[in-house]
Protein backbone atom coordinates (compact mmCIF):
# COMPACT_ATOMS: atom_id res chain seq x y z
CA UNK A 1 0.00 0.00 0.00
CA UNK A 2 0.93 3.68 -0.24
CA UNK A 3 1.11 5.95 2.78
CA UNK A 4 1.33 9.73 2.76
CA UNK A 5 4.63 11.44 3.44
CA UNK A 6 3.46 12.78 6.80
CA UNK A 7 3.08 9.18 8.03
CA UNK A 8 6.45 8.05 6.74
CA UNK A 9 8.81 9.34 9.41
CA UNK A 10 11.56 6.84 10.14
CA UNK A 11 10.92 4.83 6.95
CA UNK A 12 13.62 2.45 5.74
CA UNK A 13 15.54 3.92 2.77
CA UNK A 14 15.07 2.07 -0.52
CA UNK A 15 17.87 2.41 -3.08
CA UNK A 16 17.43 1.78 -6.81
CA UNK A 17 20.74 0.64 -8.30
CA UNK A 18 21.66 -0.29 -11.86
CA UNK A 19 24.57 -2.56 -12.83
CA UNK A 20 26.64 0.34 -14.15
CA UNK A 21 26.29 2.42 -10.98
CA UNK A 22 26.78 -0.48 -8.55
CA UNK A 23 30.57 -0.15 -7.96
CA UNK A 24 30.38 3.59 -7.20
CA UNK A 25 27.29 3.13 -5.04
CA UNK A 26 28.88 0.34 -3.01
CA UNK A 27 31.84 2.62 -2.33
CA UNK A 28 29.54 5.20 -0.80
CA UNK A 29 27.76 3.02 1.74
CA UNK A 30 29.05 1.59 5.02
CA UNK A 31 31.43 -1.36 4.80
CA UNK A 32 29.11 -3.73 6.65
CA UNK A 33 26.31 -3.12 4.16
CA UNK A 34 28.64 -3.52 1.20
CA UNK A 35 29.99 -6.76 2.66
CA UNK A 36 26.45 -8.09 3.17
CA UNK A 37 25.51 -7.37 -0.45
CA UNK A 38 28.75 -8.92 -1.70
CA UNK A 39 28.24 -12.02 0.42
CA UNK A 40 24.80 -12.48 -1.16
CA UNK A 41 26.15 -12.03 -4.67
CA UNK A 42 24.13 -8.91 -5.37
CA UNK A 43 24.94 -7.65 -8.87
CA UNK A 44 21.99 -5.26 -9.31
CA UNK A 45 20.16 -7.81 -11.44
CA UNK A 46 16.79 -6.55 -12.70
CA UNK A 47 14.03 -6.94 -10.11
CA UNK A 48 16.31 -8.48 -7.47
CA UNK A 49 15.44 -7.08 -4.04
CA UNK A 50 17.61 -7.39 -0.97
CA UNK A 51 17.21 -6.10 2.60
CA UNK A 52 20.35 -4.99 4.45
CA UNK A 53 20.26 -5.73 8.21
CA UNK A 54 21.01 -3.12 10.86
CA UNK A 55 23.70 -3.92 13.48
CA UNK A 56 21.14 -3.83 16.28
CA UNK A 57 18.56 -5.84 14.37
CA UNK A 58 15.86 -4.86 11.92
CA UNK A 59 16.47 -3.50 8.43
CA UNK A 60 18.91 -0.67 7.83
CA UNK A 61 18.15 -0.28 4.10
CA UNK A 62 16.76 -2.09 1.08
CA UNK A 63 18.07 -2.17 -2.46
CA UNK A 64 16.43 -2.94 -5.79
CA UNK A 65 18.45 -3.98 -8.81
CA UNK A 66 17.63 -2.27 -12.10
CA UNK A 67 19.83 -4.43 -14.32
CA UNK A 68 21.22 -2.70 -17.37
CA UNK A 69 18.80 0.24 -17.19
CA UNK A 70 20.83 3.22 -18.35
CA UNK A 71 19.06 5.80 -16.19
CA UNK A 72 18.39 4.74 -12.61
CA UNK A 73 16.05 7.72 -12.28
CA UNK A 74 13.65 6.12 -14.78
CA UNK A 75 12.56 2.73 -13.38
CA UNK A 76 9.44 1.09 -14.75
CA UNK A 77 6.31 0.45 -12.75
CA UNK A 78 7.16 -3.28 -12.68
CA UNK A 79 10.28 -2.41 -10.65
CA UNK A 80 7.96 -0.98 -8.03
CA UNK A 81 5.88 -4.16 -8.16
CA UNK A 82 8.94 -6.30 -7.48
CA UNK A 83 9.66 -4.29 -4.32
CA UNK A 84 6.13 -4.61 -3.00
CA UNK A 85 6.09 -8.37 -3.48
CA UNK A 86 9.59 -9.19 -2.24
CA UNK A 87 10.40 -6.81 0.61
CA UNK A 88 9.63 -7.85 4.19
CA UNK A 89 6.95 -6.04 6.15
CA UNK A 90 7.81 -2.46 6.99
CA UNK A 91 7.64 1.09 5.71
CA UNK A 92 10.00 2.16 2.93
CA UNK A 93 10.85 5.45 1.25
CA UNK A 94 12.91 6.04 -1.89
CA UNK A 95 16.41 7.11 -0.93
CA UNK A 96 16.88 9.25 -4.04
CA UNK A 97 14.28 11.31 -5.91
CA UNK A 98 12.81 10.31 -9.26
CA UNK A 99 11.36 12.43 -12.02
CA UNK A 100 7.64 13.02 -11.32
CA UNK A 101 6.42 10.67 -14.07
CA UNK A 102 8.78 7.90 -12.95
CA UNK A 103 7.81 8.45 -9.31
CA UNK A 104 4.14 8.05 -10.23
CA UNK A 105 4.81 4.87 -12.21
CA UNK A 106 6.89 3.41 -9.37
CA UNK A 107 4.08 4.10 -6.89
CA UNK A 108 1.48 2.53 -9.17
CA UNK A 109 3.71 -0.50 -9.71
CA UNK A 110 3.99 -0.92 -5.95
CA UNK A 111 0.20 -0.98 -5.67
CA UNK A 112 -0.16 -3.45 -8.55
CA UNK A 113 2.31 -5.72 -6.81
CA UNK A 114 -0.23 -6.03 -3.99
CA UNK A 115 -3.05 -7.38 -6.22
CA UNK A 116 -4.55 -10.72 -5.22
CA UNK A 117 -7.72 -12.44 -6.46
CA UNK A 118 -9.16 -14.22 -3.44
CA UNK A 119 -12.90 -14.36 -4.07
CA UNK A 120 -13.13 -18.15 -4.21
CA UNK A 121 -10.30 -19.11 -1.83
CA UNK A 122 -11.18 -20.47 1.60
CA UNK A 123 -7.65 -19.46 2.64
CA UNK A 124 -6.95 -16.10 0.93
CA UNK A 125 -3.47 -15.32 -0.30
CA UNK A 126 -2.18 -12.52 1.93
CA UNK A 127 -1.30 -9.21 0.31
CA UNK A 128 2.26 -7.94 0.76
CA UNK A 129 2.80 -6.09 4.04
CA UNK A 130 5.48 -3.69 2.77
CA UNK A 131 4.35 -0.05 2.61
CA UNK A 132 5.75 2.72 0.42
CA UNK A 133 5.85 6.38 1.36
CA UNK A 134 4.45 8.31 -1.60
CA UNK A 135 7.56 9.34 -3.58
CA UNK A 136 8.27 13.03 -3.91
CA UNK A 137 6.62 14.41 -7.04
CA UNK A 138 4.38 11.37 -7.56
CA UNK A 139 0.71 11.82 -8.49
CA UNK A 140 -0.67 9.67 -5.69
CA UNK A 141 -4.29 10.33 -6.68
CA UNK A 142 -3.67 8.92 -10.15
CA UNK A 143 -1.72 5.94 -8.82
CA UNK A 144 -4.52 5.00 -6.43
CA UNK A 145 -7.26 5.55 -9.03
CA UNK A 146 -5.40 3.54 -11.67
CA UNK A 147 -4.77 0.71 -9.22
CA UNK A 148 -8.47 0.60 -8.33
CA UNK A 149 -9.52 0.62 -11.99
CA UNK A 150 -7.03 -2.08 -12.98
CA UNK A 151 -7.90 -4.24 -9.97
CA UNK A 152 -11.60 -4.00 -10.78
CA UNK A 153 -11.05 -4.92 -14.43
CA UNK A 154 -8.85 -7.85 -13.40
CA UNK A 155 -11.47 -9.05 -10.93
CA UNK A 156 -14.13 -9.03 -13.64
CA UNK A 157 -11.99 -11.07 -16.04
CA UNK A 158 -10.90 -13.50 -13.32
CA UNK A 159 -14.50 -14.19 -12.30
CA UNK A 160 -15.69 -17.55 -13.70
CA UNK A 161 -18.48 -17.52 -16.23
CA UNK A 162 -20.97 -19.24 -13.91
CA UNK A 163 -20.71 -16.14 -11.69
CA UNK A 164 -20.49 -13.49 -14.42
CA UNK A 165 -22.83 -13.59 -17.37
CA UNK A 166 -24.50 -10.83 -19.40
CA UNK A 167 -26.77 -9.83 -16.50
CA UNK A 168 -23.92 -9.56 -14.00
CA UNK A 169 -21.81 -7.58 -16.48
CA UNK A 170 -24.74 -5.21 -16.93
CA UNK A 171 -24.99 -4.86 -13.14
CA UNK A 172 -21.32 -3.89 -12.94
CA UNK A 173 -21.79 -1.20 -15.60
CA UNK A 174 -24.96 0.10 -13.97
CA UNK A 175 -23.19 0.36 -10.62
CA UNK A 176 -20.39 2.38 -12.24
CA UNK A 177 -23.00 4.71 -13.74
CA UNK A 178 -24.66 5.19 -10.34
CA UNK A 179 -21.35 5.74 -8.55
CA UNK A 180 -20.34 8.58 -10.87
CA UNK A 181 -23.74 10.14 -11.55
CA UNK A 182 -24.26 8.74 -15.03
CA UNK A 183 -27.08 7.07 -16.91
CA UNK A 184 -27.37 3.41 -17.87
CA UNK A 185 -29.82 1.95 -20.39
CA UNK A 186 -30.04 -1.80 -21.03
CA UNK A 187 -31.47 -3.08 -24.34
CA UNK A 188 -32.70 -6.67 -24.32
CA UNK A 189 -35.53 -8.79 -25.61
CA UNK A 190 -37.53 -7.35 -28.50
CA UNK A 191 -35.75 -4.00 -28.27
CA UNK A 192 -32.41 -5.75 -28.78
CA UNK A 193 -33.66 -7.86 -31.70
CA UNK A 194 -35.00 -4.75 -33.40
CA UNK A 195 -32.15 -2.32 -32.74
CA UNK A 196 -29.11 -4.62 -32.49
CA UNK A 197 -29.89 -7.76 -34.52
CA UNK A 198 -26.35 -9.14 -34.68
CA UNK A 199 -25.96 -8.98 -30.89
CA UNK A 200 -29.31 -10.74 -30.50
CA UNK A 201 -28.32 -13.41 -33.04
CA UNK A 202 -25.04 -14.29 -31.32
CA UNK A 203 -26.66 -14.50 -27.89
CA UNK A 204 -29.86 -16.32 -28.80
CA UNK A 205 -28.40 -19.78 -28.22
CA UNK A 206 -27.94 -19.17 -24.49
CA UNK A 207 -30.51 -19.24 -21.71
CA UNK A 208 -28.74 -16.13 -20.38
CA UNK A 209 -30.25 -13.41 -22.51
CA UNK A 210 -27.98 -11.05 -24.47
CA UNK A 211 -27.89 -7.31 -23.77
CA UNK A 212 -26.57 -4.05 -25.11
CA UNK A 213 -25.36 -1.91 -22.20
CA UNK A 214 -25.32 1.84 -22.87
CA UNK A 215 -23.86 4.14 -20.19
CA UNK A 216 -23.44 7.90 -20.47
CA UNK A 217 -21.86 10.59 -18.33
CA UNK A 218 -22.98 13.90 -19.87
CA UNK A 219 -20.70 16.94 -19.72
CA UNK A 220 -22.17 19.60 -22.05
CA UNK A 221 -19.62 21.23 -24.30
CA UNK A 222 -16.85 18.71 -23.57
CA UNK A 223 -15.30 16.52 -26.29
CA UNK A 224 -17.16 13.25 -26.78
CA UNK A 225 -15.26 10.01 -26.18
CA UNK A 226 -17.02 6.69 -26.75
CA UNK A 227 -15.69 3.34 -25.53
CA UNK A 228 -16.94 -0.01 -26.85
CA UNK A 229 -15.96 -3.25 -25.09
CA UNK A 230 -16.55 -6.80 -26.28
CA UNK A 231 -18.55 -8.54 -23.56
CA UNK A 232 -18.69 -12.22 -24.58
CA UNK A 233 -19.00 -13.69 -21.10
CA UNK A 234 -18.24 -17.18 -22.33
CA UNK A 235 -17.42 -18.36 -25.83
CA UNK A 236 -18.00 -22.01 -26.67
CA UNK A 237 -17.49 -21.19 -30.34
CA UNK A 238 -21.17 -21.82 -30.97
CA UNK A 239 -22.02 -24.53 -33.50
CA UNK A 240 -18.46 -24.17 -34.82
CA UNK A 241 -17.49 -25.60 -31.46
CA UNK A 242 -14.08 -24.95 -29.95
CA UNK A 243 -12.02 -27.93 -28.75
CA UNK A 244 -12.03 -28.38 -24.98
CA UNK A 245 -8.56 -26.84 -24.60
CA UNK A 246 -9.74 -23.80 -26.52
CA UNK A 247 -12.53 -23.18 -24.02
CA UNK A 248 -10.42 -23.20 -20.86
CA UNK A 249 -9.80 -19.44 -20.84
CA UNK A 250 -13.01 -18.34 -22.49
CA UNK A 251 -14.30 -16.72 -19.32
CA UNK A 252 -11.88 -13.95 -20.35
CA UNK A 253 -13.64 -13.29 -23.66
CA UNK A 254 -15.29 -10.32 -21.96
CA UNK A 255 -11.83 -8.87 -21.34
CA UNK A 256 -12.46 -6.01 -23.75
CA UNK A 257 -15.56 -5.00 -21.77
CA UNK A 258 -13.64 -5.24 -18.50
CA UNK A 259 -10.84 -3.03 -19.85
CA UNK A 260 -13.39 -0.52 -21.19
CA UNK A 261 -15.12 -0.45 -17.80
CA UNK A 262 -11.79 0.02 -16.04
CA UNK A 263 -10.81 2.83 -18.41
CA UNK A 264 -14.16 4.52 -17.84
CA UNK A 265 -13.66 4.27 -14.07
CA UNK A 266 -10.22 5.85 -14.31
CA UNK A 267 -11.44 8.69 -16.53
CA UNK A 268 -14.33 9.38 -14.16
CA UNK A 269 -12.24 9.10 -11.00
CA UNK A 270 -9.72 11.58 -12.38
CA UNK A 271 -12.48 13.88 -13.67
CA UNK A 272 -11.20 13.85 -17.23
CA UNK A 273 -12.80 16.74 -19.16
CA UNK A 274 -14.69 14.57 -21.65
CA UNK A 275 -18.27 13.59 -22.31
CA UNK A 276 -18.07 9.82 -21.91
CA UNK A 277 -20.19 7.07 -23.41
CA UNK A 278 -19.67 3.33 -22.83
CA UNK A 279 -21.25 0.60 -24.96
CA UNK A 280 -20.95 -3.10 -24.09
CA UNK A 281 -22.59 -5.87 -26.12
CA UNK A 282 -22.95 -8.60 -23.48
CA UNK A 283 -23.65 -12.14 -24.69
CA UNK A 284 -22.84 -15.79 -24.14
CA UNK A 285 -22.02 -17.73 -27.32
CA UNK A 286 -23.60 -21.11 -26.61
CA UNK A 287 -24.75 -24.27 -28.37
CA UNK A 288 -28.45 -25.08 -28.49
CA UNK A 289 -31.27 -25.58 -30.92
CA UNK A 290 -31.75 -21.83 -30.93
CA UNK A 291 -28.09 -21.02 -31.71
CA UNK A 292 -27.27 -19.10 -34.85
CA UNK A 293 -25.74 -21.25 -37.60
CA UNK A 294 -22.95 -21.20 -40.17
CA UNK A 295 -24.51 -20.03 -43.43
CA UNK A 296 -27.16 -17.85 -41.77
CA UNK A 297 -27.57 -14.31 -43.07
CA UNK A 298 -28.38 -11.61 -40.53
CA UNK A 299 -29.09 -7.91 -40.82
CA UNK A 300 -27.04 -5.45 -38.80
CA UNK A 301 -27.90 -2.16 -37.13
CA UNK A 302 -26.09 -0.35 -39.94
CA UNK A 303 -28.24 -2.04 -42.58
CA UNK A 304 -25.50 -4.26 -44.01
CA UNK A 305 -26.32 -7.95 -44.20
CA UNK A 306 -23.77 -10.44 -42.89
CA UNK A 307 -23.31 -14.07 -43.89
CA UNK A 308 -22.07 -16.20 -41.02
CA UNK A 309 -18.97 -18.02 -42.24
CA UNK A 310 -18.05 -19.13 -38.73
CA UNK A 311 -19.98 -18.88 -35.47
CA UNK A 312 -16.69 -18.68 -33.55
CA UNK A 313 -16.06 -15.25 -35.07
CA UNK A 314 -18.83 -13.82 -32.90
CA UNK A 315 -16.92 -10.97 -31.30
CA UNK A 316 -16.77 -8.89 -34.46
CA UNK A 317 -20.51 -9.38 -34.94
CA UNK A 318 -21.52 -8.00 -31.55
CA UNK A 319 -18.99 -5.18 -31.87
CA UNK A 320 -20.37 -4.28 -35.30
CA UNK A 321 -23.79 -3.30 -33.96
CA UNK A 322 -22.33 -1.40 -31.01
CA UNK A 323 -19.82 0.42 -33.23
CA UNK A 324 -22.55 1.38 -35.71
CA UNK A 325 -24.51 2.95 -32.86
CA UNK A 326 -21.44 4.78 -31.55
CA UNK A 327 -20.44 5.93 -35.03
CA UNK A 328 -23.85 7.50 -35.67
CA UNK A 329 -23.01 10.18 -33.08
CA UNK A 330 -19.59 11.01 -34.62
CA UNK A 331 -17.69 11.31 -31.32
CA UNK A 332 -14.33 13.06 -31.33
CA UNK A 333 -12.72 9.73 -30.42
CA UNK A 334 -14.12 6.20 -30.69
CA UNK A 335 -12.21 3.28 -29.12
CA UNK A 336 -13.14 -0.39 -29.09
CA UNK A 337 -11.36 -3.03 -27.03
CA UNK A 338 -11.75 -6.74 -27.65
CA UNK A 339 -10.19 -10.15 -27.15
CA UNK A 340 -10.85 -10.62 -30.82
CA UNK A 341 -8.39 -12.87 -32.68
CA UNK A 342 -5.90 -15.62 -32.04
CA UNK A 343 -4.04 -14.24 -35.05
CA UNK A 344 -3.05 -11.14 -33.07
CA UNK A 345 -1.59 -13.34 -30.34
CA UNK A 346 0.28 -15.46 -32.88
CA UNK A 347 1.81 -12.32 -34.37
CA UNK A 348 2.54 -10.36 -31.18
CA UNK A 349 2.28 -12.72 -28.22
CA UNK A 350 0.31 -12.12 -25.02
CA UNK A 351 1.95 -8.85 -23.92
CA UNK A 352 1.43 -6.71 -27.03
CA UNK A 353 -2.14 -5.74 -27.95
CA UNK A 354 -2.57 -5.13 -31.67
CA UNK A 355 -3.60 -1.56 -32.45
CA UNK A 356 -5.51 -0.49 -35.56
CA UNK A 357 -6.35 3.14 -36.26
CA UNK A 358 -8.25 5.16 -38.82
CA UNK A 359 -5.28 7.54 -39.07
CA UNK A 360 -1.56 6.92 -38.87
CA UNK A 361 -1.04 9.93 -36.62
CA UNK A 362 -3.60 8.56 -34.16
CA UNK A 363 -1.88 5.16 -34.10
CA UNK A 364 1.46 6.81 -33.40
CA UNK A 365 -0.01 8.97 -30.62
CA UNK A 366 -1.52 5.86 -28.99
CA UNK A 367 1.72 3.92 -29.34
CA UNK A 368 3.71 6.77 -27.76
CA UNK A 369 1.18 7.10 -24.93
CA UNK A 370 1.51 3.40 -24.17
CA UNK A 371 5.29 3.57 -24.19
CA UNK A 372 5.26 6.49 -21.76
CA UNK A 373 3.33 4.50 -19.13
CA UNK A 374 4.75 1.00 -19.74
CA UNK A 375 1.46 -0.21 -21.25
CA UNK A 376 2.42 -1.14 -24.82
CA UNK A 377 0.21 -1.00 -27.90
CA UNK A 378 1.62 -2.20 -31.22
CA UNK A 379 0.34 -0.56 -34.45
CA UNK A 380 -0.83 -2.89 -37.20
CA UNK A 381 -2.00 -1.95 -40.72
CA UNK A 382 -5.61 -1.60 -41.83
CA UNK A 383 -4.50 -2.96 -45.20
CA UNK A 384 -7.35 -2.32 -47.63
CA UNK A 385 -5.93 -4.88 -50.05
CA UNK A 386 -7.41 -7.62 -47.87
CA UNK A 387 -10.88 -6.09 -47.81
CA UNK A 388 -12.09 -8.34 -50.62
CA UNK A 389 -11.49 -11.34 -48.33
CA UNK A 390 -14.80 -10.43 -46.64
CA UNK A 391 -16.83 -10.90 -49.83
CA UNK A 392 -20.00 -12.99 -49.72
CA UNK A 393 -22.01 -14.49 -52.61
CA UNK A 394 -25.31 -14.03 -50.81
CA UNK A 395 -24.92 -11.03 -48.47
CA UNK A 396 -23.13 -7.70 -48.23
CA UNK A 397 -20.19 -9.32 -46.46
CA UNK A 398 -19.04 -12.45 -44.65
CA UNK A 399 -17.83 -12.40 -41.06
CA UNK A 400 -14.66 -14.37 -41.91
CA UNK A 401 -12.20 -14.84 -44.74
CA UNK A 402 -11.99 -18.16 -46.61
CA UNK A 403 -8.20 -18.08 -46.26
CA UNK A 404 -5.90 -18.61 -43.24
CA UNK A 405 -3.88 -15.39 -43.45
CA UNK A 406 -3.96 -11.94 -41.79
CA UNK A 407 -6.75 -12.83 -39.38
CA UNK A 408 -6.32 -9.82 -37.10
CA UNK A 409 -6.24 -7.38 -40.03
CA UNK A 410 -9.30 -8.92 -41.66
CA UNK A 411 -11.23 -8.75 -38.37
CA UNK A 412 -10.30 -5.06 -38.07
CA UNK A 413 -11.40 -4.47 -41.67
CA UNK A 414 -14.74 -6.08 -40.85
CA UNK A 415 -15.22 -3.62 -37.98
CA UNK A 416 -14.16 -0.74 -40.22
CA UNK A 417 -17.24 -1.38 -42.39
CA UNK A 418 -19.32 -0.19 -39.42
CA UNK A 419 -17.29 2.94 -38.61
CA UNK A 420 -17.80 5.31 -41.52
CA UNK A 421 -18.55 8.71 -39.97
CA UNK A 422 -16.16 9.06 -37.03
CA UNK A 423 -12.79 10.54 -38.08
CA UNK A 424 -10.73 9.10 -35.20
CA UNK A 425 -11.26 5.43 -34.37
CA UNK A 426 -9.00 2.98 -32.54
CA UNK A 427 -9.45 -0.79 -32.42
CA UNK A 428 -7.43 -2.68 -29.79
CA UNK A 429 -7.16 -6.47 -30.17
CA UNK A 430 -5.89 -7.64 -26.77
CA UNK A 431 -5.34 -10.82 -24.77
CA UNK A 432 -6.43 -9.63 -21.29
CA UNK A 433 -4.44 -12.41 -19.63
CA UNK A 434 -1.01 -13.03 -18.10
CA UNK A 435 0.08 -16.57 -18.98
CA UNK A 436 2.79 -16.61 -16.28
CA UNK A 437 3.59 -14.96 -12.94
CA UNK A 438 5.73 -11.82 -12.92
CA UNK A 439 5.99 -8.99 -10.37
CA UNK A 440 2.74 -7.04 -10.45
CA UNK A 441 1.36 -9.33 -13.16
CA UNK A 442 0.14 -12.56 -11.55
CA UNK A 443 -1.00 -15.35 -13.81
CA UNK A 444 -4.57 -14.50 -14.72
CA UNK A 445 -6.46 -11.43 -15.83
CA UNK A 446 -4.75 -8.32 -17.14
CA UNK A 447 -6.18 -4.87 -17.93
CA UNK A 448 -4.23 -4.18 -21.10
CA UNK A 449 -4.34 -0.81 -22.81
CA UNK A 450 -6.16 0.88 -19.95
CA UNK A 451 -3.34 3.18 -18.85
CA UNK A 452 -2.17 3.81 -22.42
CA UNK A 453 -5.60 4.90 -23.59
CA UNK A 454 -6.11 7.04 -20.50
CA UNK A 455 -2.81 8.81 -21.26
CA UNK A 456 -3.86 9.25 -24.90
CA UNK A 457 -7.25 10.74 -23.97
CA UNK A 458 -5.71 13.14 -21.46
CA UNK A 459 -3.05 14.23 -23.96
CA UNK A 460 -5.71 14.95 -26.59
CA UNK A 461 -8.39 16.58 -24.45
CA UNK A 462 -6.62 17.87 -21.35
Amino acid sequence: MLIDRAEGQGATPLWLVSESMLPKWLGGIDKAGAAWLSAHGFQAERARVLAVPAPAGGIAAAVLGLGTLADAAQPSLWDGAACAERLPAGTYALAAPLAPAAATQFALGWLLGCYRYNRFRSQPKPAPAARLVVPEGADAAYARAADEAIGWARDLVNTPANELGPAELADAAAELAREFGGQCEIHQGESLRREYPLIAAVGQGSERAPRLIDCRWPRPGAPRVTLVGKGVCFDSGGLDLKPSAGMLLMKKDMGGAACALGLARLLLSMQAPVQLRLLIPAVENSVSGAAYRPGDVWPSRKGLTVEIGNTDAEGRLVLADALADADSERPELLIDLATLTGAARTALGPDLPALFASQGSLAEAARAAGESVCDPLWPMPLWSGYDEELASRVADLNNVSPGPFAGAIIAALFLKRFVTATPEWLHVDLYAWNPKDRPGRPQGAEAQGLRALYALIRSKFG
